[in-house]
């Protein structure tokens, strides 16, 4: 799932011309794009979707809605990147022949 999620604006810089911020998500920092609100400043909280921040808020309203996230476990959902093995495609007890062929 992709979630608004808000965080604490850290720092601000550019990168190719572009206003971009790093942002503070109760621990987790990300690079964010400021193209939508050039004008947010450190310790501003945003709201940050797709890397973007789209919306500014108060710190009370961003803290309330990180510790909801947290309670509900949606931050960990939306800041791990689960790495999983690729399916593996089991080998039927006979064997395989051709390809995708099984042998009896």
């Amino acid at each position: 799932m992709c979630l608004a999620v808000p965080g604490r604006v850290v720092r601000t810089f550019e990168r190719h011309g572009t206003p971009m911020a790093e942002v503070d998500f109760g621990g987790v920092s990300k690079d964010v794009c400021l193209a939508y609100l050039p004008e947010v400043a450190v310790d501003d909280y945003v709201i940050v979707h797709v890397g973007f921040a789209i919306q500014r808020l108060d710190e009370r309203r961003a803290l309330e809605t990180l510790a909801e996230f947290r309670r509900f476990g949606l931050l960990d959902e939306e800041f791990t990147d689960p790495v999983l093995p690729a399916p593996q495609d089991p080998e039927p007890a006979g064997g395989r022949t051709q390809k995708g062929a099984i042998a009896p």
